[in-house]
């Protein structure tokens, strides 16, 4: 299995479960979780970012699968920021976001909406290290991941923006179901928008974006055939997508469209259409005379509405039972004023839009500013190169936790690696500045979240692991010199690690441990790199330690010694 064929297997499966039955979904999680355990063992940054991506992605349109998404956006989160990922980062806040609209926590929603757009207004540049192609669809996804908590909300002017951003973003790469997923999504888009500008008594432009999505739904019919999603061959796209033959239907009720919205009402559709397809069957029903049809339809829909379903949504079903309801048997002089009311409240919760509005774009300033300002902050702190702690930042942490009681005893590592000079002369310094970077990469996932992972010039390393008594660190360092040496060759070029460790000594100064740890270093070299030395297996090393440091107490280094 390559990594593309991880990748595009992870598109296929999102592709295929937001439309199958709930055992099927199922079976895809745990498909996408099987993926996730493989690339994690590759340990390709990027790799592992997407797949966890796709794994929460999974669960998150999965009925009662939501909650056990926030493990993995958490750990999506700290796997982008420690790798510099920003558009998968992006991504993550607004799948956050997805979720937290789920939790009902709309102004939650909105926050991580914002932190997601401040990201990726600040990420115009192409990384270097993935082609326009990818950086373009990581891009799209981002946009569309937070168009669509935007699109929940109701923020439909920003909403907009955003979906625009999105399909500029692979205009001139887009495969078709890029395609086909972009207008799917501006077709919702607009049903919903027109639909609560029908709340609010603005027909006119209700009519105008009702024209314009059925438009795009016919603009659909080509790419989608060519789509990763599920289809049956030979059949319109507006016989198998609600959406689409609800736009028809909405922008002209009639007989004509009663038979297939009937089909698509009746079959597993995709998230929150079922609500949508009811609307526009109700409607054609009523236009064609058959109001009691019309009624049973929405009261149908009313009584298996999704509790994921979107507010907006389940009020415009609300809203249309109503309406039709509503009959000359009622006193005219009280219905007309329970319907003014109404209006007026709506008219109100409109408005409120403008103020969501206002409130997602001095949140997106302010999350703006602050990345700004941190990033500052960080460039003099860190390596421009692996994106680890550079020196400076390594002798604070040091100097930090040498005054820290609870962080002893304090295990520090020097790593060096073995041929990596023959990687710079054989292949070219470009090449060597991967391996850097791989190397930094997987040292730093093979330790604990609190260990400290430093650059420390050229092909040397620091560790720092606090809390950690001797025996304990040398088994974890061990790990790492063995995830090292089982890294593809194309990856590591052969590349090993050499590592010397010691324990901080009581009053010892930074340059003082960092000398010993130099000297075990080159213990290991003379005995044949791939190693870890610790200061207690060189003889000229005396016995001074912190109390208790020989005991191997703490639970997170309970590993086995590498072979």
């Amino acid at each position: 299995m390559s990594d593309a064929w991880l990748v595009g297997r992870a598109r296929e499966l999102i592709a295929a479960v937001q439309r199958i039955d709930h055992a099927e979904q199922l079976e895809i999680v745990a498909s996408l979780d099987d993926l996730l355990d493989e690339t994690q063992r590759r340990g390709e940054p990027l790799l592992v970012a997407q797949l966890l991506r796709a794994s929460a992605l999974a669960r998150l349109v999965t009925k009662g699968l939501a909650a056990e998404a926030e493990p993995r956006l958490d750990e999506m989160l700290a796997h982008t920021r420690r790798h510099g990922l920003a558009l998968l980062r992006a991504d993550a806040h607004a799948l956050r976001g997805r979720r937290l609209v789920l939790a009902e926590q709309e102004d939650a929603a909105l926050t991580e909406i914002a932190r997601s757009l401040a990201i990726l207004d600040d990420s115009a540049i192409p990384d270097r290290q993935m082609g326009r192609r990818d950086w373009d669809r990581m891009l799209s996804h981002a946009l569309l991941d937070s168009w669509i908590v935007l699109n929940q909300l109701g923020v439909y002017e920003a909403a907009e923006e955003v979906i625009g951003r999105a399909h500029q973003a692979i205009r001139d790469t887009a495969s078709p179901h890029d395609l086909t997923l972009q207008l799917i999504n501006r077709v919702k888009m607009l049903l919903g928008w027109g639909l609560r500008l029908e709340r609010i008594e603005q027909y006119d432009q209700s009519t105008e974006k009702f024209r314009t999505a059925a438009s795009m739904a016919v603009a659909a019919e080509g790419p989608f055939t060519e789509s990763l999603f599920p289809r049956k061959q030979g059949v319109a796209a507006v016989d198998q997508v609600g959406v689409l033959a609800a736009a028809l239907a909405l922008d002209s009720p009639a007989e004509e469209h009663i038979e297939r919205l009937q089909k698509l009402d009746a079959e597993q559709g995709y998230p929150h259409e079922r609500e949508i397809v009811a609307i526009a069957l109700a409607r054609c029903q009523d236009k064609t005379g058959r109001r009691p049809d019309a009624l049973e339809t929405l009261k149908r829909v009313t009584r298996n509405i999704a509790e994921s379903s979107q507010p907006s949504m389940r009020l415009n079903v609300a809203r249309e039972l109503a309406r039709l309801e509503t009959s000359s048997d009622f006193d005219a002089v009280g219905t007309q004023s329970l319907i003014d009311y109404a209006t007026s409240l709506e008219t109100e919760m409109w408005s409120l839009r403008e103020s969501q509005i206002a409130t997602l774009n001095a949140r997106r300033e302010h999350e703006r500013l602050s990345a700004e300002h941190g990033a500052i902050t960080q460039q003099a702190l860190q390596d421009p190169l692996t994106g680890l702690p550079n020196r400076r930042a390594l002798d604070e942490r040091l100097r930090a936790l040498a005054s820290s009681a609870d962080a002893q005893p304090l295990a520090v590592g020097l790593v060096d690696l073995d041929g990596f000079k023959g990687v710079n002369d054989r292949q070219s310094h470009a090449e060597g500045d991967n391996v850097l970077r791989v190397v930094a990469s997987t040292l730093r996932d093979a330790l604990r979240g609190d260990d400290l992972v430093a650059r420390y010039g050229g092909d040397e390393f620091i560790v720092l692991l606090p809390g950690a008594p001797a025996s304990a660190a040398k088994l974890a360092l061990g790990r790492a010199v063995k995830s090292v040496a089982e890294l593809p060759h194309h990856l590591s070029h052969g590349v090993t690690l050499s590592i010397g460790l010691v324990s901080l000594r009581p009053q010892e100064r930074a340059e003082q441990v960092l000398a010993r740890a130099d000297a075990a270093m080159y213990q290991a070299k003379r005995g044949g790199g791939n190693q870890v030395a610790s200061a207690n297996s060189m003889t000229a090393e005396p016995d001074l330690s912190w109390p208790g440091e020989g005991t191997l107490d703490d639970p997170a280094w309970d590993l086995e010694q590498p072979t």
